[in-house]
Protein backbone atom coordinates (compact mmCIF):
# COMPACT_ATOMS: atom_id res chain seq x y z
CA UNK A 1 0.00 0.00 0.00
CA UNK A 2 1.41 3.42 -0.99
CA UNK A 3 -0.54 5.36 1.65
CA UNK A 4 0.56 4.99 5.27
CA UNK A 5 -1.93 6.00 7.98
CA UNK A 6 -1.22 7.40 11.45
CA UNK A 7 -3.28 8.68 14.36
CA UNK A 8 -2.02 11.28 16.84
CA UNK A 9 -3.50 12.82 19.96
CA UNK A 10 -2.31 16.29 20.95
CA UNK A 11 -3.94 17.45 24.16
CA UNK A 12 -7.55 18.27 23.34
CA UNK A 13 -7.32 17.47 19.62
CA UNK A 14 -6.50 14.49 17.44
CA UNK A 15 -5.13 14.12 13.93
CA UNK A 16 -5.60 11.37 11.38
CA UNK A 17 -2.77 11.57 8.88
CA UNK A 18 -1.99 9.87 5.59
CA UNK A 19 1.51 9.86 4.09
CA UNK A 20 2.55 9.22 0.50
CA UNK A 21 6.26 8.41 0.37
CA UNK A 22 7.70 6.80 -2.75
CA UNK A 23 11.32 7.46 -1.82
CA UNK A 24 11.65 10.77 -3.66
CA UNK A 25 12.24 14.11 -1.99
CA UNK A 26 8.58 15.21 -2.04
CA UNK A 27 6.47 13.41 0.54
CA UNK A 28 2.79 14.30 0.72
CA UNK A 29 0.65 14.34 3.85
CA UNK A 30 -3.06 14.87 4.36
CA UNK A 31 -4.29 15.53 7.90
CA UNK A 32 -7.76 15.90 9.41
CA UNK A 33 -7.57 17.53 12.83
CA UNK A 34 -10.56 17.20 15.16
CA UNK A 35 -11.34 18.59 18.62
CA UNK A 36 -11.75 15.85 21.23
CA UNK A 37 -13.77 17.74 23.86
CA UNK A 38 -17.08 19.11 22.61
CA UNK A 39 -18.38 21.13 25.54
CA UNK A 40 -15.84 23.96 25.57
CA UNK A 41 -16.12 27.45 23.99
CA UNK A 42 -14.99 28.13 20.44
CA UNK A 43 -11.85 30.00 21.53
CA UNK A 44 -10.63 26.91 23.38
CA UNK A 45 -11.52 24.63 20.49
CA UNK A 46 -9.62 26.86 18.07
CA UNK A 47 -6.65 26.86 20.45
CA UNK A 48 -6.76 23.05 20.55
CA UNK A 49 -6.74 22.88 16.74
CA UNK A 50 -3.88 25.37 16.44
CA UNK A 51 -1.82 23.61 19.13
CA UNK A 52 -2.39 20.24 17.47
CA UNK A 53 -1.32 21.66 14.12
CA UNK A 54 1.87 23.12 15.61
CA UNK A 55 2.71 19.83 17.32
CA UNK A 56 1.97 17.91 14.12
CA UNK A 57 4.60 20.01 12.33
CA UNK A 58 7.11 18.86 14.94
CA UNK A 59 6.19 15.21 14.31
CA UNK A 60 6.41 15.48 10.51
CA UNK A 61 9.91 16.62 9.53
CA UNK A 62 10.42 19.50 7.09
CA UNK A 63 6.81 19.81 5.96
CA UNK A 64 5.06 22.89 4.66
CA UNK A 65 1.34 23.49 4.40
CA UNK A 66 0.13 24.02 0.84
CA UNK A 67 -3.63 24.23 1.50
CA UNK A 68 -5.92 24.42 4.52
CA UNK A 69 -9.66 24.30 4.96
CA UNK A 70 -11.42 25.19 8.20
CA UNK A 71 -14.91 23.78 8.72
CA UNK A 72 -16.86 26.01 11.13
CA UNK A 73 -20.20 25.69 12.89
CA UNK A 74 -20.94 29.46 12.86
CA UNK A 75 -18.75 31.41 10.44
CA UNK A 76 -20.31 34.78 11.31
CA UNK A 77 -18.96 34.52 14.86
CA UNK A 78 -15.86 32.39 14.27
CA UNK A 79 -14.15 33.23 10.97
CA UNK A 80 -12.45 36.40 12.21
CA UNK A 81 -10.76 34.50 15.05
CA UNK A 82 -9.44 31.91 12.61
CA UNK A 83 -8.02 34.60 10.33
CA UNK A 84 -6.28 36.34 13.24
CA UNK A 85 -4.83 33.14 14.71
CA UNK A 86 -3.66 31.38 11.54
CA UNK A 87 -0.84 33.27 9.83
CA UNK A 88 0.40 30.29 7.80
CA UNK A 89 1.69 31.26 4.36
CA UNK A 90 -0.61 29.05 2.30
CA UNK A 91 -4.03 29.15 0.68
CA UNK A 92 -6.74 29.02 3.33
CA UNK A 93 -10.40 28.18 2.89
CA UNK A 94 -12.86 29.05 5.66
CA UNK A 95 -16.42 27.83 5.31
CA UNK A 96 -19.45 27.26 7.51
CA UNK A 97 -20.05 23.51 7.21
CA UNK A 98 -20.50 22.36 10.79
CA UNK A 99 -18.50 19.27 11.83
CA UNK A 100 -21.09 16.70 12.80
CA UNK A 101 -19.17 15.19 15.71
CA UNK A 102 -20.60 17.98 17.87
CA UNK A 103 -17.57 20.28 17.74
CA UNK A 104 -17.39 23.81 16.43
CA UNK A 105 -14.31 23.48 14.19
CA UNK A 106 -12.28 20.94 12.22
CA UNK A 107 -9.24 21.41 9.98
CA UNK A 108 -8.10 19.71 6.80
CA UNK A 109 -4.50 20.45 5.88
CA UNK A 110 -2.41 19.29 2.89
CA UNK A 111 1.35 19.28 3.50
CA UNK A 112 4.48 18.51 1.46
CA UNK A 113 8.22 18.27 1.99
CA UNK A 114 10.97 19.97 -0.04
CA UNK A 115 8.77 22.50 -1.82
CA UNK A 116 8.97 26.28 -1.91
CA UNK A 117 5.87 28.31 -1.20
CA UNK A 118 4.88 31.92 -1.65
CA UNK A 119 2.33 34.26 -3.19
CA UNK A 120 2.41 34.57 -6.97
CA UNK A 121 2.15 37.84 -8.84
CA UNK A 122 -1.60 37.24 -9.31
CA UNK A 123 -2.28 36.72 -5.61
CA UNK A 124 -2.65 32.96 -5.97
CA UNK A 125 -0.55 30.91 -3.57
CA UNK A 126 2.11 28.91 -5.36
CA UNK A 127 3.91 25.72 -4.41
CA UNK A 128 7.08 25.33 -6.45
CA UNK A 129 8.95 22.13 -7.22
CA UNK A 130 10.72 20.98 -10.34
CA UNK A 131 9.05 22.19 -13.53
CA UNK A 132 5.74 23.05 -11.86
CA UNK A 133 4.06 25.78 -9.88
CA UNK A 134 0.94 24.50 -8.12
CA UNK A 135 -1.46 27.42 -7.74
CA UNK A 136 -3.95 27.32 -4.86
CA UNK A 137 -6.63 29.77 -3.83
CA UNK A 138 -9.18 29.72 -1.01
CA UNK A 139 -12.27 31.67 0.06
CA UNK A 140 -12.67 33.79 -3.07
CA UNK A 141 -15.92 35.76 -2.93
CA UNK A 142 -17.58 39.02 -3.89
CA UNK A 143 -20.75 41.00 -3.19
CA UNK A 144 -22.50 41.04 -6.58
CA UNK A 145 -26.29 41.12 -6.69
CA UNK A 146 -27.12 37.40 -6.87
CA UNK A 147 -25.54 33.97 -7.05
CA UNK A 148 -25.28 34.02 -10.85
CA UNK A 149 -23.50 37.36 -10.97
CA UNK A 150 -21.27 36.45 -8.04
CA UNK A 151 -20.20 33.20 -9.70
CA UNK A 152 -19.62 34.88 -13.05
CA UNK A 153 -17.43 37.48 -11.38
CA UNK A 154 -15.55 34.78 -9.44
CA UNK A 155 -14.65 32.97 -12.66
CA UNK A 156 -13.79 36.22 -14.45
CA UNK A 157 -11.42 37.23 -11.66
CA UNK A 158 -9.89 33.75 -11.43
CA UNK A 159 -9.34 33.67 -15.18
CA UNK A 160 -7.50 36.99 -14.99
CA UNK A 161 -5.31 35.63 -12.19
CA UNK A 162 -4.47 32.58 -14.28
CA UNK A 163 -3.57 34.75 -17.25
CA UNK A 164 -1.18 36.71 -15.01
CA UNK A 165 0.49 33.37 -14.22
CA UNK A 166 0.75 32.52 -17.96
CA UNK A 167 -2.02 29.95 -17.54
CA UNK A 168 -5.59 29.46 -18.75
CA UNK A 169 -8.66 27.93 -17.17
CA UNK A 170 -8.92 25.40 -19.99
CA UNK A 171 -5.30 24.21 -19.91
CA UNK A 172 -4.23 24.55 -16.29
CA UNK A 173 -7.15 24.43 -13.83
CA UNK A 174 -7.50 20.97 -12.27
CA UNK A 175 -10.04 21.36 -9.45
CA UNK A 176 -12.62 23.82 -8.12
CA UNK A 177 -14.94 23.93 -5.12
CA UNK A 178 -18.07 26.09 -5.14
CA UNK A 179 -19.79 26.70 -1.80
CA UNK A 180 -23.35 27.92 -2.22
CA UNK A 181 -25.28 29.73 0.52
CA UNK A 182 -28.79 28.18 0.57
CA UNK A 183 -28.03 25.78 -2.26
CA UNK A 184 -31.66 24.80 -2.82
CA UNK A 185 -32.34 28.42 -3.79
CA UNK A 186 -29.07 29.64 -5.32
CA UNK A 187 -27.53 26.65 -7.11
CA UNK A 188 -29.35 27.39 -10.37
CA UNK A 189 -27.61 30.75 -10.70
CA UNK A 190 -24.23 29.18 -10.00
CA UNK A 191 -24.82 26.57 -12.71
CA UNK A 192 -25.90 29.15 -15.30
CA UNK A 193 -22.87 31.33 -14.65
CA UNK A 194 -20.43 28.43 -14.79
CA UNK A 195 -21.97 26.97 -17.95
CA UNK A 196 -21.85 30.31 -19.74
CA UNK A 197 -18.33 31.17 -18.65
CA UNK A 198 -16.95 27.73 -19.49
CA UNK A 199 -18.42 27.98 -22.98
CA UNK A 200 -16.53 31.25 -23.57
CA UNK A 201 -13.30 29.48 -22.56
CA UNK A 202 -13.77 26.51 -24.89
CA UNK A 203 -14.89 24.15 -22.12
CA UNK A 204 -17.74 22.06 -23.53
CA UNK A 205 -18.99 18.47 -23.44
CA UNK A 206 -16.91 17.87 -26.58
CA UNK A 207 -13.69 19.10 -24.99
CA UNK A 208 -13.59 18.76 -21.20
CA UNK A 209 -14.75 20.38 -18.00
CA UNK A 210 -13.03 20.62 -14.58
CA UNK A 211 -13.33 18.36 -11.54
CA UNK A 212 -15.47 20.16 -8.99
CA UNK A 213 -17.63 20.02 -5.90
CA UNK A 214 -20.70 22.25 -5.77
CA UNK A 215 -22.10 22.05 -2.26
CA UNK A 216 -23.95 24.00 0.39
CA UNK A 217 -21.73 26.24 2.49
CA UNK A 218 -21.93 29.65 4.14
CA UNK A 219 -19.39 32.44 4.34
CA UNK A 220 -19.23 34.72 7.37
CA UNK A 221 -21.09 37.45 5.45
CA UNK A 222 -24.62 36.23 4.60
CA UNK A 223 -24.59 38.38 1.44
CA UNK A 224 -21.96 36.05 -0.06
CA UNK A 225 -23.98 33.49 -2.00
CA UNK A 226 -21.11 31.77 -3.83
CA UNK A 227 -17.57 31.17 -2.58
CA UNK A 228 -14.83 29.41 -4.55
CA UNK A 229 -11.61 27.51 -3.89
CA UNK A 230 -9.47 26.39 -6.81
CA UNK A 231 -6.30 24.57 -7.85
CA UNK A 232 -4.29 24.89 -11.07
CA UNK A 233 -0.85 23.78 -12.22
CA UNK A 234 1.48 26.04 -14.19
CA UNK A 235 3.77 24.04 -16.45
CA UNK A 236 1.44 21.07 -16.85
CA UNK A 237 1.13 19.47 -20.29
CA UNK A 238 -2.08 18.30 -21.90
CA UNK A 239 -0.92 14.69 -22.07
CA UNK A 240 -0.51 14.60 -18.28
CA UNK A 241 -4.22 15.29 -17.59
CA UNK A 242 -6.89 12.61 -17.91
CA UNK A 243 -10.62 12.62 -17.15
CA UNK A 244 -12.71 9.97 -15.41
CA UNK A 245 -16.21 8.93 -16.47
CA UNK A 246 -17.17 5.46 -15.12
CA UNK A 247 -20.03 5.14 -17.65
CA UNK A 248 -21.21 1.87 -16.12
CA UNK A 249 -22.19 3.81 -12.97
CA UNK A 250 -22.45 7.50 -13.84
CA UNK A 251 -23.64 9.71 -16.69
CA UNK A 252 -21.98 12.82 -18.08
CA UNK A 253 -22.90 15.84 -15.99
CA UNK A 254 -23.79 17.73 -19.18
CA UNK A 255 -26.72 15.32 -19.58
CA UNK A 256 -28.55 17.26 -16.87
CA UNK A 257 -27.24 20.70 -17.65
CA UNK A 258 -24.17 21.12 -15.45
CA UNK A 259 -20.51 21.34 -16.38
CA UNK A 260 -17.94 19.50 -14.31
CA UNK A 261 -15.93 16.31 -14.65
CA UNK A 262 -16.62 13.35 -12.37
CA UNK A 263 -12.91 13.09 -11.72
CA UNK A 264 -9.50 14.02 -13.05
CA UNK A 265 -6.08 12.47 -12.68
CA UNK A 266 -2.68 14.01 -13.32
CA UNK A 267 0.39 11.90 -14.10
CA UNK A 268 3.97 12.77 -13.29
CA UNK A 269 7.09 10.65 -13.78
CA UNK A 270 6.80 9.15 -10.30
CA UNK A 271 3.19 9.56 -9.07
CA UNK A 272 -0.45 9.97 -10.03
CA UNK A 273 -2.79 12.46 -8.36
CA UNK A 274 -6.48 11.57 -8.58
CA UNK A 275 -9.16 14.16 -7.80
CA UNK A 276 -12.68 12.79 -7.34
CA UNK A 277 -15.42 15.40 -7.58
CA UNK A 278 -18.38 15.52 -5.23
CA UNK A 279 -20.08 12.16 -5.83
CA UNK A 280 -23.51 11.03 -4.65
CA UNK A 281 -25.94 8.13 -5.08
CA UNK A 282 -26.64 8.42 -8.82
CA UNK A 283 -26.86 6.00 -11.73
CA UNK A 284 -25.70 6.27 -15.33
CA UNK A 285 -29.02 7.78 -16.36
CA UNK A 286 -28.60 10.68 -13.96
CA UNK A 287 -31.27 9.39 -11.58
CA UNK A 288 -31.07 9.58 -7.79
CA UNK A 289 -30.62 6.07 -6.43
CA UNK A 290 -32.37 4.97 -3.20
CA UNK A 291 -34.27 8.14 -2.25
CA UNK A 292 -34.77 8.59 1.52
CA UNK A 293 -32.47 5.63 2.39
CA UNK A 294 -29.21 6.93 3.85
CA UNK A 295 -27.58 3.49 4.17
CA UNK A 296 -28.22 2.45 0.57
CA UNK A 297 -27.21 5.91 -0.68
CA UNK A 298 -23.93 5.65 1.21
CA UNK A 299 -23.13 2.27 -0.30
CA UNK A 300 -24.04 3.42 -3.82
CA UNK A 301 -21.90 6.54 -3.36
CA UNK A 302 -18.93 4.35 -2.38
CA UNK A 303 -19.59 2.12 -5.40
CA UNK A 304 -19.55 5.15 -7.71
CA UNK A 305 -16.33 6.49 -6.22
CA UNK A 306 -14.73 3.05 -6.55
CA UNK A 307 -15.70 2.94 -10.24
CA UNK A 308 -14.05 6.33 -10.82
CA UNK A 309 -10.93 5.32 -8.89
CA UNK A 310 -10.72 2.08 -10.88
CA UNK A 311 -10.42 4.07 -14.12
CA UNK A 312 -7.32 5.66 -12.62
CA UNK A 313 -5.99 2.22 -11.54
CA UNK A 314 -6.67 3.07 -7.90
CA UNK A 315 -8.80 1.78 -5.05
CA UNK A 316 -9.80 3.23 -1.71
CA UNK A 317 -6.39 1.99 -0.47
CA UNK A 318 -4.76 4.89 -2.35
CA UNK A 319 -7.21 7.50 -1.07
CA UNK A 320 -5.40 10.01 1.14
CA UNK A 321 -8.34 12.15 2.41
CA UNK A 322 -12.12 12.36 2.21
CA UNK A 323 -14.72 15.03 2.90
CA UNK A 324 -18.26 13.75 3.51
CA UNK A 325 -21.32 15.98 3.27
CA UNK A 326 -24.63 15.16 4.98
CA UNK A 327 -27.92 16.96 4.42
CA UNK A 328 -29.53 15.82 7.69
CA UNK A 329 -27.58 15.94 10.95
CA UNK A 330 -29.75 13.11 12.28
CA UNK A 331 -27.98 10.75 9.85
CA UNK A 332 -24.55 11.43 11.38
CA UNK A 333 -24.39 8.62 13.92
CA UNK A 334 -25.28 5.97 11.37
CA UNK A 335 -23.02 7.30 8.60
CA UNK A 336 -20.14 7.82 11.04
CA UNK A 337 -20.38 4.17 12.07
CA UNK A 338 -20.33 3.04 8.42
CA UNK A 339 -17.20 5.11 7.71
CA UNK A 340 -15.45 4.04 10.91
CA UNK A 341 -15.98 0.39 10.04
CA UNK A 342 -14.75 0.70 6.47
CA UNK A 343 -12.04 3.38 6.81
CA UNK A 344 -10.37 3.13 10.24
CA UNK A 345 -7.80 5.93 10.71
CA UNK A 346 -8.33 7.23 7.14
CA UNK A 347 -8.31 11.06 7.27
CA UNK A 348 -11.88 12.20 6.75
CA UNK A 349 -14.37 14.68 8.11
CA UNK A 350 -18.17 14.54 8.07
CA UNK A 351 -19.87 17.92 7.89
CA UNK A 352 -23.37 19.27 7.43
CA UNK A 353 -23.90 20.58 3.91
CA UNK A 354 -26.81 20.18 1.53
CA UNK A 355 -26.12 18.54 -1.85
CA UNK A 356 -27.32 20.17 -5.07
CA UNK A 357 -30.42 17.94 -5.30
CA UNK A 358 -32.63 17.70 -2.20
CA UNK A 359 -33.09 13.94 -2.72
CA UNK A 360 -29.36 13.33 -2.24
CA UNK A 361 -28.78 12.74 1.45
CA UNK A 362 -24.99 12.30 1.24
CA UNK A 363 -22.07 13.21 -1.00
CA UNK A 364 -18.31 12.71 -0.75
CA UNK A 365 -15.14 13.84 -2.46
CA UNK A 366 -11.61 12.55 -2.13
CA UNK A 367 -8.05 12.63 -3.41
CA UNK A 368 -5.92 9.57 -4.13
CA UNK A 369 -2.19 9.21 -4.80
CA UNK A 370 -0.37 6.21 -6.20
CA UNK A 371 3.19 5.64 -7.40
CA UNK A 372 3.74 5.16 -11.12
CA UNK A 373 6.77 4.95 -13.38
CA UNK A 374 6.45 7.22 -16.40
CA UNK A 375 9.99 8.40 -17.21
CA UNK A 376 8.82 10.21 -20.34
CA UNK A 377 6.86 12.64 -18.15
CA UNK A 378 8.35 15.38 -15.96
CA UNK A 379 8.85 14.56 -12.27
CA UNK A 380 6.52 16.05 -9.68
Amino acid sequence: MSIALSHFTFGNASADVSCFDNGTEVKEYQAMIHVCQHNIPFAQQLEAIMTAYSELLEVLPDVQAVFKRYFLSDAANQADEVIVNDVTDCAKSIIEQPPLDGTKIALWVYLMTNVQTGIGKSGLYEVRHGAFRHLWNGSAHNMAANSEYQTRLLFNEYNMQLLEEDCTLEANCIRTWLFVNDIDLNYGGVVRARNQFFFTQGLTMNTHFIASTGIGGRQQDPNVLSQMDNYAIAGIQKEQIHYLYAPSHLNRTSDYGVSFERGTYVDYADRRHVFISGTASINNKGEVMYPKDIVKQTHRMWENVEALLKEADCTFEEVSEMVVYLRDIADYELVSKLFEERFPEKPYVIVQASVCRPAWLIEMECMAIRPISAPSLPAF
